[in-house]
């Protein structure tokens, strides 16, 4: 037997060691929020990677990796991409600070009530005059919101 092997003794503590309360979720990245916002805006216009990738004038890989959070556009990457899907730089940017408040909201509240206010996920599309569809606006309280399911 070896030294190291005769040292080593089981311990038995004291005092009941502290439950370990349930870890909160992560804090959200921005850059995943920016992407959940142009992912779910993209599809709820049935349209691909590709045709909003052209229209942006991005190559799909990038703009792939951009929805899926693993890359931090630029302003720029992101204003083009937003004027791909017809919309403007701000609604991207409002849809993201909504998600994050409300994922914030739910951080913060009591697991016992639930999370359905939790999800935050709502389209920010407009009709103009003739039922066509317009400019994005985004809800709060800068201004009102047409939710379209």
């Amino acid at each position: 037997m070896s030294i190291r092997a005769t040292n080593q003794a089981d311990v038995i503590p004291l005092r009941p060691l502290p439950a370990v309360a349930p870890a909160l979720p992560r804090e959200p990245l921005w850059r995943d929020l920016v992407g959940e916002v142009l992912r779910r805006e993209r599809q709820a216009q049935g349209r691909t990677l590709k045709d909003v990738a052209e229209a942006a004038r991005i190559s799909v890989p990038y703009l792939s990796e951009v929805e899926r959070g693993l890359k931090e556009a630029s302003s720029e990457v992101l204003a083009a991409a937003a004027q791909a899907l017809g919309l403007n730089l701000a609604d991207i940017l409002a849809l993201a600070g909504e998600r994050l408040v409300s994922l914030a909201a739910a951080r913060s509240r009591p697991r016992s009530l639930g999370s359905s206010a939790a999800g935050g996920h709502r389209s920010v599309r407009s009709t103009g005059p003739a039922g066509s569809v317009g400019a994005m606006r985004p809800s709060g309280p800068m201004g009102g919101v047409l939710l379209a399911a």
